[in-house]
């Protein structure tokens, strides 16, 4: 048996008055998800514990078959892990953004509003450049900045502090900052290089050229997603499956190389819109001629609805369909005995542009019928999975992968 898992980021919305009280999945030409909802089972599952911030790190880790309440030690160490930047003991990775904040009153920081959580979707060079530069002006013996992928990147704080709150930045686009800064034991350090981010980032030649071009300037650095190093048995070992995962982000990737996957990257593959949907799909294929389970991650729906882009994720999600669902159930034939797990991580509405709680809808093909009759039938893949009678429910999100590969339910 092949088993394939296929997420959509924040895929999963809520009813838009722009589309006749429809969601993006009701609204957008999906025949490929639709087809595996009709002649598969479907089901909900709650990817995130109750008392947890909806985070793809969060959701993704539960869809792995880990429950967050117990493993869960931050977003950041899981990125870190990924740039195979070793964490000590007493070491505390975070996420770096680099935002564009509107500084009009630059005499109270507080009254800055979060314009851009990605500044511009830079690219990868420009803000790798700036990175590099950051931690030569700001680094020290305890404070190291790492370059990643475009707006993601990492600051590591050696023997430092992680009791605090710190906001993630698409959580508050357009919102003035005041009110959600870090604060707590070890705030003011994390304030302290913010502050002076904003000068250097500012006058640096990649953000006057960004500005000369019309773009938004990467004008401040956002700390957040702290952790220290996380640690988890490894996939092998609880489901006797050698695993490939294939993602353009880094947190993906991270959990990935956590649990014991092998990472497969893609030319092309960039983490929004404009990524190589079909080369995604075309590497899974191959991949499962050696693998047992491939898992398949794509970021652009999640990008689209914290930008509050109708358009972008409609699109988005269609690609998703056409380019990557579709061209693997055509692909998976020759495998013979094949599962496919299809779900979003979580909701990302529109409405409020970040990620919600919310159990997501689940739909599970197998190629040569199904491990018992499907509880319900649904007519197409969406939101309205969640309100069906007799369908299968997961209010443990990661007992779900236990069905998935074992074909019963562990609740």
């Amino acid at each position: 048996m092949k088993y394939i898992v296929l997420v959509g980021d924040g895929m999963a919305d809520r009813p838009l008055k722009k589309l006749g009280y429809k969601t993006c999945l009701q609204k957008a030409r999906t025949p490929n998800m639709d087809r595996l909802a009709a002649e598969g089972e479907v089901g909900k599952a709650r990817t995130v514990p109750k008392g947890l911030d909806p985070g793809s790190d969060v959701a993704n880790l539960s869809i792995l078959g880990y429950d967050p309440s117990i493993y869960y030690s931050g977003r950041a160490p899981i990125e870190a892990e990924y740039r195979r930047i070793k964490l000590g003991p007493g070491d505390v990775a975070f996420r770096c953004n680099l935002v564009t904040l509107d500084l009009a009153d630059s005499e109270n920081i507080d009254n800055a509003v979060m314009q851009d959580y990605s500044a511009g979707h830079i690219s990868t060079k420009e803000a790798q450049l700036l990175i590099r530069d950051l931690n030569k002006k700001l680094g020290s013996k305890d404070i190291s900045f790492y370059p990643g992928m475009s707006y993601r990147h990492l600051m590591i704080w050696k023997n430092g502090k992680e009791k605090m709150r710190c906001t993630p930045p698409h959580d508050i686009s357009g919102k003035k900052i005041g009110g959600h800064l870090p604060e707590g034991n070890g705030a003011e350090t994390l304030l302290s290089l913010m502050h002076s981010s904003m000068d250097f980032l500012m006058s640096h030649p990649v953000n006057q050229k960004r500005i000369r071009a019309g773009h938004n300037p990467a004008n401040s650095i956002w700390l957040w997603g702290q952790g220290r190093k996380l640690t988890v048995p490894a996939f092998k070992e609880k489901y006797n499956l050698k695993g490939a995962l294939i993602s353009a982000v880094d947190l993906t990737k991270g959990l990935g190389i956590c649990t014991g996957f092998d990472i497969l990257n893609v030319k092309g593959a960039t983490g929004y819109i404009d990524t190589n949907y079909i080369g995604k799909a075309k590497a899974a294929l191959r991949a499962l001629k050696k693998y047992d389970m491939v898992y398949v991650h794509v970021e652009a729906p999640d990008e689209a609805g914290h930008n509050g882009d109708l358009k972008a994720k409609m699109q988005a999600i269609e690609d998703f369909d056409k380019k990557v669902v579709g061209t693997i159930f055509k692909g998976i034939k020759k495998f013979g005995d094949c599962s496919i797990l299809l779900m979003p991580d979580h909701f990302t509405p529109i409405s409020v542009k970040t990620h919600t709680e919310e159990p997501v809808p689940f739909v599970i093909y197998r190629s040569r019928g199904l491990s018992g009759k499907p509880k319900a039938k649904a007519r197409a893949y969406s939101e309205s999975i969640c309100r069906m009678k007799n369908i299968l429910v997961f209010d443990k999100g990661h007992k779900l992968m236990d069905y998935f590969v074992k074909g019963k339910n562990t609740k």
